[in-house]
């Protein structure tokens, strides 16, 4: 059987290769990204309700559930801290590198692999540098295989977070556990049969479980191939592998001899979010917020706000009247609303006081969304829209959105990335606390065990 991409990915596990300086530095940023949505996704019901379900199975408290203030054993603390990371949609998201590639198809890489490597991590007593060295090869694992696998895949229906987000938490805790040929293989078929997560979904909280799904079954995986557990040795390839069932197959070249040539999270690197919600909508909300803040806009001001983008966007961010604040992550009424009422989206706005608040639901009544043929026909690799404001005195602006903060087209300054974290972690931490949090991640390569790092994320 052919099994060239599942000999690709177990061949760069093992290749040991060096990290070079910048990948170490963006590593760096989005684990102190990772750790933020952590923190502050373990404040939310979902979190708290996986965390309750867990704590009710029993078990050995190896590994830390991030601000709940105990211990579980190691696949169900990456269940919990993956679920809590993804629980506020704020994680980063992968770039696309070709046209065809929807960017919605791209995972959100940071929280399946971080979830899966800090839990294993602590169990074993590993270096800081082990841990960012794992981190790095499920990031790179898991955006090939995003990149890989036929756009099908998406349009079928599975969110990639959950599906290929396994294989990169399988390739963090491989990498961890030290696994040779046969048990990286047999583990990765394992992972292949367990992972799954479907779009529709989205809106509700098992869109976030999904991202808990995926670090902990990279963990159970490769725990039982270690054991000598067996599985088929190329479940990516073939008639019945993951890519064909799935997708109806894969492009290979888009990562034969490309693991790590460059790495993803350099070229084309990944976004830090903004705002804690889809990202199909964040250009938009930001290319408002410009507008807004420019024109010195208020509600009173504004007539109409008109959004023109393609199905790629229109069709994920669905909820046009949204009932509760899971539906509004993926509501560009609720999104645009809120910009042009505060100016801004933060994790304090998407929650139901203000989703119900009255100047709220009359402000989503002004926002339109417009299916645009046009946008759509420049294609889907990136999120493209156009934002038009009719104001009271007539005038219209109108301006195109594709890219972000966050984006590599908008870096975010070191102190905005800082600023993100300290937003987060003050649902848990006091602002001392989450100084010393943040200073210490900066240091994870030096640490002698990580356990120092996941003692302080354990509570407040």
């Amino acid at each position: 059987m052919d099994s060239k991409i599942s000999d690709e990915v177990v061949n760069f596990i093992l290749s040991g290769k060096t990290m070079p300086q910048d990948v170490k530095a963006k590593a760096l940023d989005h684990i102190v990204d990772g750790v933020a949505v952590m923190l502050a996704g373990s404040r939310t019901e979902c979190a708290r309700k996986v965390a309750a379900f867990v704590k009710g199975k029993g078990g050995n408290p190896q590994s830390t559930a991030i601000g709940l203030g105990f211990k579980a054993p190691t696949p169900d603390a990456a269940l919990i801290n993956g679920t809590s990371g993804h629980a506020d949609d704020y994680d980063d998201t992968q770039l696309s590198t070709a046209p065809d590639r929807l960017y919605g198809l791209m995972t959100h890489p940071t929280v399946p692999v971080l979830a899966a490597a800090l839990a294993v991590g602590e169990e074993r007593g590993s270096s800081g540098r082990e841990v960012l060295e794992a981190f790095v090869a499920g990031f790179e694992v898991e955006c090939k295989l995003a990149e890989t696998i036929k756009p099908a895949h998406y349009w079928k229906g599975f969110h990639t977070t959950a599906t290929i987000g396994a294989f990169g938490a399988y390739a963090a805790v491989g990498t961890l556990f030290g696994l040779n040929e046969d048990a990286l293989k047999a583990s990765l078929g394992i992972a292949a049969s367990l992972t799954s997560g479907i779009r529709a979904n989205f809106g509700t909280m098992t869109k976030p479980l999904h991202a808990g799904m995926a670090a902990s079954n990279g963990v159970i995986a490769c725990l039982l191939g270690k054991e000598g557990f067996t599985a088929n040795m190329s479940a990516l390839d073939g008639r019945w592998g993951f890519m064909e069932i799935t997708a109806g197959g894969s492009d290979p070249e888009m990562m034969m001899g490309k693991m790590g040539e460059p790495y993803s999270i350099v070229d084309p690197g990944a976004t830090f979010k903004m705002y804690p919600c889809g990202s199909l909508g964040q250009p938009s909300m930001d290319t408002l917020r410009d507008i807004v803040i420019e024109e010195d806009l208020h509600e009173k001001d504004v007539r109409e706000i008109r959004l023109r983008a393609g199905p790629n966007i229109l069709e994920p961010l669905r909820y046009t009247a949204p009932v509760d604040d899971l539906q509004a992550k993926f509501s560009l009424q609720f999104g645009l609303a809120s910009i042009l009422l505060r100016r801004r989206a933060g994790p304090r706005e998407y929650s139901m006081e203000w989703l119900m608040d009255r100047a709220m639901q009359s402000t989503m009544r002004k926002v339109k969304t417009i299916n645009d043929e046009e946008i759509a026909a420049m294609g889907v690799e990136k999120m493209r829209s156009i934002v038009e404001v009719e104001l009271t005195d007539g005038r219209i602006i109108r301006r195109e959105a594709s890219d972000a903060r966050g984006t590599p087209e908008k870096p975010l300054k070191p102190h905005e990335l800082e600023e993100k974290f300290m937003e987060c972690a003050v649902f848990v931490h006091d602002e001392e606390k989450s100084k010393e949090t943040l200073a210490l991640i900066r240091r994870l390569d030096r640490l002698s065990n990580v356990n120092e790092l996941t003692d302080l994320l354990r509570s407040g």
